[in-house]
């Protein structure tokens, strides 16, 4: 309808995936390469993980063009097939027609075929979309068939797209013969509003417009917000915006037109104002007031309540980041790193851990602070401290208010050095190299970067080969931690295997350094 008013020759934000628009920023463009060096490296299981609407279909189908000729691809859209009906699908795409054989005959003879593809230097990749709705026993299948290889290479690829409920699955304890196959881990995440503004740019020259930037910065601030950085909720919003310019007979988009947009959405929840807050309020206390009446009407007696346990009050104080030097860009598995801490404010800070990851990292963390008299950090566990905004910690040049501002962590010693000298080292590294994404932590969760740092020594790992940097998600403040710098992509995923079990167990990741700069401006 508004194709001829902005000169465009197509629609350009379809929900469906149309290859030719594939944008290659926010990440997108190095994770294709590296699922490309995968496949054709016979690197077994892989795994793209991502919240609805991240992009992983269009990925997938960008991959099924990218794959060069000798590569045969299955794709399998449905994933709602049992553990004998996945192997009747695969069979039928490789013309292997199933006769009246048992399951373990047509396993034999999909085995074969794969053999003699090999032999002619063909090569075949089961692509799996919507892999996290995939039944648990047809995972298991998935991984009987990665069994399927030679005495030198894989005979088939296996490629699993899925909604972060995949990873939880991968997680369950009966899934991790399965999750230990899988030899590379991708995660699309939200675009950043850098990464949306490129992309609104993108996709209306991928269509055919000509013009100025259309988008006021308003206008991609509102998407930003309403979309949560997801794909395909930009794309509606930027649909429905254009659509009400034309309306408008304007053709430039402004705040109102992306309110418009947004208002016409599904997935717009609109926030409730001060007077209905306080109705509501209003009502579920006439509510409650009523209830108590009754049962203090109705009830004979009633026990008197239990006194409350006194709550302990734990202060914390944010201490002065250490003068560190430059982070040396380099993995090292050396017992050179400096470790401040004492048992006392380790215990603290893991006993604030889930159960389930509490003992490891406070062992670890009391064999290192046993080491080391020096001052204790602080106790990141309780509520953060606000950071003087003159922190030498804060980046260069920057201040509070100033554009691309990012506040320093406001609790733990560690966290606080090491953000300080990866402010340093972020404006030099080399933005293609490649860095492992180990955890994200609000303000709050603070705590969980201080355990791990104070954990290096005790894991033979040099603490400054760790980095920590800021990123804003959903308008939070939050902070990154993540180690090693490395040249390349395969030596990257070699060090994640090496890593050691308390760095391994929120599911890692690479990340190039050019990601990890343009997030810290944010």
């Amino acid at each position: 309808m508004y194709l001829n008013h902005f000169g465009l020759n197509e629609p350009p934000f379809r929900i469906t995936p149309h290859t030719d628009f594939f944008f290659g920023g926010a990440n997108r463009g190095p994770t294709l390469e590296a699922l490309l060096y995968a496949i054709t490296h016979d690197e077994g299981i892989v795994k793209v993980s991502g919240e609805v609407g991240s992009g992983k279909t269009m990925l997938c189908r960008v991959l099924m063009e990218r794959l060069p000729a000798q590569v045969q691809t299955i794709l399998l859209a449905n994933p709602a097939l049992s553990r004998d009906e996945i192997i009747y699908a695969i069979g039928e795409e490789l013309d292997i027609k199933p006769q009246s054989e048992r399951l373990s005959v047509l396993l034999l003879k999909l085995q074969d075929h794969l053999i003699t593809l090999y032999g002619d230097n063909q090569r075949v990749v089961l692509l799996i979309d919507e892999a996290h709705a995939m039944p648990q026993e047809t995972l298991e299948q998935i991984r009987l068939l990665s069994n399927l290889e030679t005495s030198h290479a894989k005979l088939l690829q296996i490629v699993l797209f899925g909604q972060p409920e995949l990873d939880e699955h991968l997680n369950l304890p009966h899934m991790r013969q399965l999750k230990e196959r899988i030899t590379h881990s991708f995660r699309l995440e939200p675009m950043l509003r850098s990464d949306v503004e490129a992309y609104l740019d993108f996709r209306m020259r991928a269509a055919g417009y000509r013009g100025p930037n259309l988008f006021s910065p308003e206008a991609v601030r509102r998407i930003v917000k309403a979309s949560e950085g997801l794909t395909r909720r930009v794309n509606i919003l930027a649909d429905k915006a254009l659509l009400a310019a034309f309306a408008d007979n304007e053709h430039g988009i402004t705040a109102k037109h992306v309110d418009r947009a947004i208002r016409d959405s599904e997935f717009h929840r609109p926030a409730m104002s001060k007077a209905k807050i306080g109705l509501a309020a209003g009502g579920v206390a006439a509510g409650l007031a009523l209830g108590l009446g009754l049962h203090f009407l109705l009830s004979p007696s009633l026990p008197s309540a239990p006194q409350a346990a006194p709550t302990a009050t734990i202060s914390a104080q944010a201490a002065e980041p250490a003068k560190l030097k430059p982070a040396v860009p380099a993995v090292q598995a050396s017992n050179t790193g400096a470790v401040q801490g004492n048992s006392g404010g380790a215990a603290t800070a893991a006993s604030s851990m889930p159960p389930a990851q509490a003992p490891a990292l406070a062992s670890a963390v009391s064999a290192a602070a046993a080491s080391n008299a020096a001052a204790a950090p602080p106790d990141v566990g309780s509520k953060p401290v606000v950071a003087n905004s003159a922190d030498q910690s804060a980046p260069a040049g920057a201040g509070p208010g100033a554009p691309g501002y990012v506040p320093p962590p406001p609790a733990g010693k560690l966290t606080r050095a090491r953000y300080a000298a990866t402010q340093e080292w972020l404006q030099d590294a080399r933005g293609d190299h490649y860095s492992i994404q180990l955890y994200t932590a609000s303000a709050r969760d603070l705590y969980r970067v201080e355990v791990m740092l104070a954990n290096a020594t005790a894991e033979k790992l040099d603490l400054s080969n760790f980095y920590v940097y800021g990123v804003k998600i959903d308008d939070q403040q939050h902070y990154r931690l993540a180690y090693g710098l490395f040249p390349g992509f395969s030596a990257a995923n070699r060090a994640i295997k090496n890593l050691p079990a308390p760095y391994r167990q929120f599911s890692p990741y690479l990340r190039n350094v050019e990601r990890m700069r343009s997030q810290n401006r944010q």
